[in-house]
């Protein structure tokens, strides 16, 4: 629960704001877990609008044949993050390649696909009803429950 000041001002316990599902901070731990699978760990937390996602990929994940099936067989889901730790390399649709590093933020726009030669942790901000369509697709290709 979200709550107000440390103390109101009449000295009483802090004031709640909302409540648990208004939640809108947490450390990494607390995002539920998405999957666990071959080294890959996904959380994943719906906020307003915006699925909130800390995403740790080891070396050789390709996003390219999970994406087959998709329009254009590519995510078709803008994001917005901060890449902690290794790289990730993204191609949009005209070809266009770049890679983002440690400590560098990022835009990826809709239509890319994506993959990490060294392995990576980000932290990934996307409209959620776009980006549910692409983990509902990812779960069927990978056989998870979504």
């Amino acid at each position: 629960m979200r709550e107000g000041p440390d103390k109101a001002d009449d000295g009483t316990a802090p004031t709640p704001i909302g409540n648990e599902e208004d939640k809108m901070r947490s450390d990494i731990d607390g995002i539920p877990l998405e999957m666990k699978l071959d080294g890959i760990e996904t959380r994943g937390a719906t906020w307003g609008d915006v699925l909130v996602r800390h995403i740790d990929l080891p070396p050789g994940v390709d996003f390219t044949p999970l994406f087959k099936g998709l329009p254009d067989d590519r995510c078709q889901c803008p994001h917005w993050g901060y890449v902690f730790r290794g790289a990730i390399t993204v191609r949009d649709a005209d070809g266009t390649e770049e890679t983002t590093r440690a400590g560098e933020v990022f835009y990826w726009p809709a239509g890319h696909t994506g993959w990490t030669d060294e392995g990576v942790t980000f932290l990934e901000f996307s409209p959620a009803e776009q980006l549910r369509p692409v983990l509902e697709h990812l779960a069927a290709q990978l056989a998870i429950p979504a």
